[in-house]
């Protein structure tokens, strides 16, 4: 099996490049030095001592879903699906980050968690807790590999070193700024990074544009080559019809568009971390509104050179051919762009690749740190204890995902595999928060069992059924949707059964935890300038949900 790039990938850099790199390598561990000032106490280090402003979390949220794998994984499932990636986007993402700022973060924010599972062992008991914290603890990892593998195919591809020096290298350069300043300085690096990945993405979506003849010359080939449905969003969606992505409107909506995508938006604690580092509840819920909307637009600089490669390179993952999907981009990068702006391009690589890696390490640290050793193991430490330990356990983060990348070099779409992890870890976890928050009934025990139930039938459902052949479904992209459909079904349904047969919480203790519920804290009164009606959440959200919708319509007709 050959998966990496092919041999003839070598990116023409020159020293105007290096140099670009090379500042911009000094920048970052500026920034890491810089946030180490601030670094006094766990808090600080975990959560930036919540002091952040919401432009500054909100960039920080788009930019910690904009690692490698997006980047590279989204150009794949162009060349590979065509305009159906936009799903993955106005529907996969849109309204599942409106849901978080508007109706989820208020009860993150006021319960005062640090993390996501912290937030079930107030709603149900410790057996839940223990549970989600350690598979999140063990997804979080395999994330992280997945965004080091990348991050490798582009040191090779620019380098030539072998890869497992790529993996190691980019690994250990991630380890030194996060464990310096902590979450700080992996938040200060994310917004640069967003605006060096906007700047290495743009040039090659209009390059790529003008060699194939503009968008009309795009879609007039690709037409011609996969058929009319490749250029539209819901052509060919229709239950029973065949189409490239191995689904159909139902299981796009259902599958991505509900169970996924709020599974990941809303219980992902790398993205939710961004959020609980802001200064107060209103930024906090603004973060995510924020970021909705440079993630409205991020499609098409990632989509377009991905259609392009589909043009240029007409066998890009063909049986017989040694380029992957995973190629797309950096073959581009190859074919077009001139030396300085090809700098550009690879730093803004790198930096995708270290703000994916940092998000997921960044959210290890601080489940492994709070919620497994501090709750279960050495309770009662001085406060400097855990910060000490937190950095160590960084590190031993970032050695098991250079372990972990080595699993993700041997799927061809890093992005099919990564939504794979998703069913998996976060559909499961998504229902038992769901549950939780909305119905009081739900008992203590139901959340452990829920948990169990939705993470083994993700599994057997894709192991078994899919794997096996049992049930025929047409491409592993579909299978996930399915997993995913079938992990939350499960997970409720045991919940709602384990609930009948075993004891409530104490109306007491739900307060704040469950909706309807007063909180037990005074809302805090709102900063001067909160209330200016361009920062009204409602108005953000509903905005940009309004403008996703918008965005369908020339794809549907």
């Amino acid at each position: 099996m050959h998966h990496y790039l092919a041999d003839g990938l070598r990116l023409p850099t020159n020293g105007l490049d290096y140099t670009i790199l090379a500042i911009y390598f000094v920048v970052v561990l500026g920034i890491g030095f810089a946030a180490r000032a601030s670094v006094k106490t766990s808090l600080d280090f975990f959560l930036s001592g919540r002091s952040l402003p919401a432009w500054v979390t909100g960039l920080a949220f788009v930019a910690a879903n904009l690692g490698a794998t997006e980047i590279l994984g989204m150009a794949a499932t162009g060349a590979q699906y065509g305009v159906a990636v936009v799903h993955w986007y106005w529907i996969g993402a849109i309204p599942a980050m409106v849901f978080l700022g508007l109706v989820m973060m208020p009860f993150y924010y006021r319960s005062k968690v640090r993390s996501v599972p912290e937030f079930l062992l107030h709603r149900f008991d410790r057996s839940a807790h223990l549970l989600s914290s350690i598979l999140f603890a063990f997804s979080a990892i395999l994330i992280a590999g997945v965004n080091l593998y990348a991050l490798s195919i582009v040191v090779e591809a620019l380098l030539g070193w072998p890869q497992w020096v790529a993996i190691v290298v980019a690994g250990l350069f991630v380890l030194v700024y996060i464990t310096i300043g902590g979450l700080s300085s992996a938040i200060y690096n994310e917004v640069l990074q967003f605006f060096v990945i906007l700047a290495a993405l743009i040039p090659l979506t209009l390059l790529g544009l003008k060699r194939v003849g503009g968008w009309d010359g795009l879609s007039g080939s690709l037409e011609k080559q996969h058929g009319a449905d490749f250029m539209t969003a819901w052509g060919g969606t229709g239950i029973g019809d065949a189409n490239p992505l191995g689904a159909n409107w139902l299981t796009i909506i259902l599958g991505l568009g509900f169970v996924l995508s709020f599974g990941y938006w809303t219980t992902n604690f790398a993205e939710v971390q961004r959020a609980l580092s802001a200064k107060n509840l209103s930024a906090a819920q603004r973060t995510p509104l924020i970021a909705a909307f440079p993630k409205i637009f991020i499609v098409f600089v990632v989509m377009i050179p991905g259609l392009v490669a589909a043009v240029l390179v007409p066998k890009i993952g063909t049986p017989g051919s040694d380029l992957t999907y995973n190629d797309a981009i950096p073959l581009l990068m190859q074919e077009l762009l001139p030396n300085g702006v090809l700098g550009i391009a690879v730093t803004g690589l790198l930096a995708a690749f270290m703000a994916g890696m940092a998000a997921n390490v960044s959210s290890f640290n601080t489940v492994f740190t709070t919620d497994i050793w501090q709750r279960y193991v050495k309770k009662n430490q001085p406060d400097a204890y855990y910060l000490r330990f937190g950095r160590l356990i960084t590190a031993v983060g970032v050695l098991a995902s250079i372990g972990t990348a080595f699993i993700a070099a041997s799927f061809s779409n890093i992005m099919t595999y990564l939504q794979t992890l998703f069913s998996f870890f976060n559909v499961p976890l998504f229902v038992v928060f769901i549950i939780g928050m909305f119905w009081k009934r739900a008992s203590m025990k139901s959340g452990v069992w829920g948990l169990l139930a939705g993470t083994t039938a993700a599994m057997v459902n894709y192991f078994v059924v899919y794997k096996q052949g049992i049930i025929d479904i047409p491409s592993d992209q579909g299978a996930n949707f399915v997993s995913a459909i079938v992990g939350f079904v499960a997970g409720a349904v045991v919940m709602v059964a384990v609930t009948l047969f075993t004891a409530p919480k104490p109306e007491a203790e739900l307060a704040g935890l469950v909706y309807g519920t007063e909180s037990p804290d005074a809302d805090e009164a709102p900063e001067a300038g909160d209330d200016a009606w361009y920062r009204k959440p409602a108005l953000l959200g509903w905005g940009a949900i309004v403008l996703a919708t918008l965005c369908y319509l020339p794809y549907s007709l």
